[in-house]
């Protein structure tokens, strides 16, 4: 008898990374990387078990764990996903509530928490399978692939004839692609060296310990002030020499004059990107400062859901899209997101680092090279080299490349020892940490 999915457990789980300034840059300068984390177990023999999550910076996890909790009705008691077809109608019931849907519509905490239990069902069926996630998705028809994607607000770039169209123009090097990308790896570049809250002397010796470890691209966070952005991007590209590329992310502080006034000065050293200059719901905005400088633009891991994706690229306002695997609903709605830049012809280089998110996100680039972009050239995926330990199938970079992830599932799976240690508020990290927090407060 087909297993049904029994349990639905949700965990507010919290790393302290704010007290080293890991992941400070100039919008978020003292986060604590976090995950509202959820659990899928099954009945049956196997007893099988689909991990997932949504990536947050501390307070309000609680808020994003609860609206996970209020899709429980949808999941609990339903046939553990195992098809296409399964997993289409599950993503269909958990982003068309039209109550919950409301919350957003589409977009917001609500969306996000309907992402992570997707992404959990994806994993449990991938695991079940005995594939990792790529490589289950890699081996779907165009016609299963096209199954999966939600079309509405799409059609008038995007048709299903069209989405098919790209399937299967990519079919027959899908064994090949497959072949290399186990060979050789998936480009990748680094953000750990250019941390706004580090200083200069360890932003040039991560740099380059970032450069002899095979990286040809990092990543500085700028925005907070100019004059400093103009002497650690100096000092970086010093660090790296000419042929090193280095992107800059401005995590949206800036109005548009701003980020062209900005991007001037620091064009003399040739920024490969500028991310998320302004405001992610801005697709006009994007468009001017696309055309107003001459810095090539990049966003997309606050961008709320396909439509805003889809209208970013009818703008021409973006030159690399970049996806989330934990910020739209899941690997479905992001499949409709690698299937608009493909018919564009724009490259996708997703957002990582987090906590979890190289794990994840590392399975969707893999899978748009094998089977619908079907190349590599001028695409890489975010690497940040935080709290990969405490995945049971971390990601692995090798020479600057992620080592394509061969263990079932979306290597989503968060050690047991530690969930319990990162519980928020009463795991033994947070614990011993309570006395300076109520001082403080």
């Amino acid at each position: 008898m087909r297993p049904s999915v029994t349990g639905f457990d949700v965990y507010d789980i919290r790393f302290p990374t704010s007290e080293q300034l890991d992941g400070s840059d100039a919008m978020n300068p003292d986060p604590d990387y976090s995950a509202a984390y959820v659990v899928l177990r099954t009945d049956g023999p196997a007893r099988t078990e689909g991990h997932g999550f949504v990536f947050t910076i501390g307070r309000g996890n609680d808020v994003t764990a609860a609206a996970i909790e209020a899709l429980r009705p949808y999941v609990v008691g339903r046939p553990a996903p195992r098809s296409a077809a399964d997993l289409a109608a599950l993503h269909h019931d958990l982003t068309h509530d039209s109550q919950l849907r409301w919350l957003g519509p589409e977009k917001g905490v609500t969306h996000m928490a309907a992402g992570a239990v997707v992404n959990a069902a994806w994993d449990l069926a991938a695991t079940a399978a005995g594939l990792p996630v790529w490589e289950f998705l890699a081996a779907m028809t165009p016609e299963e692939l096209v199954s999966l994607v939600d079309f509405r607000y799409l059609t008038d770039v995007l048709t299903r004839q069209e989405a098919l169209d790209l399937l299967r123009a990519a079919e027959p090097g899908r064994a090949e692609r497959a072949r290399l990308l186990r060979a050789e790896g998936y480009p990748a570049y680094t953000t750990s060296p250019g941390w706004l809250g580090y200083d200069d002397a360890k932003l040039v010796r991560l740099a380059k310990e970032a450069v002899a470890d095979g990286f040809a691209q990092i990543k500085l966070k700028v925005g907070a002030d100019l004059d400093d952005d103009v002497r650690r991007l100096r000092l970086a590209r010093a660090a790296v020499g000419p042929g090193v590329r280095i992107a800059v992310d401005a995590n949206q502080r800036w109005d548009v004059p701003d980020a062209l006034r900005w991007m001037a000065a620091l064009a003399p050293y040739a920024p490969h990107w500028i991310e998320e200059p302004t405001s992610p719901d801005d697709i006009l905005g994007h468009a001017a400062v696309r055309a107003g400088q001459p810095v090539k633009v990049a966003t997309g891991e606050h961008v709320a859901n396909r439509v805003v994706f889809k209208q970013l690229l009818q703008a021409g306002a973006v030159d690399f899209v970049q996806i989330d695997a934990a910020r739209v609903s899941g690997v479905n709605e992001n499949l409709a997101i690698l299937l608009l830049a493909a018919k564009y012809g724009v490259p996708v280089c997703p957002h990582a680092g987090g906590v979890g998110l190289c794990e994840l996100v590392q399975h969707l680039a893999m899978f748009d090279y094998v089977a619908v972009s079907g190349t590599r050239e001028d695409r890489v995926i975010e690497y940040v080299d935080h709290l990969h330990e405490h995945f049971t199938d971390p990601a692995v970079i090798e020479g600057g490349r992620y080592r394509a992830p061969r263990a079932p599932g979306f290597s989503a799976r968060m050690r047991p020892e530690s969930i319990a240690a990162h519980r928020y508020p009463d795991g033994p990290v947070w614990l011993a940490r309570r006395p300076a927090q109520e001082v403080i407060s």
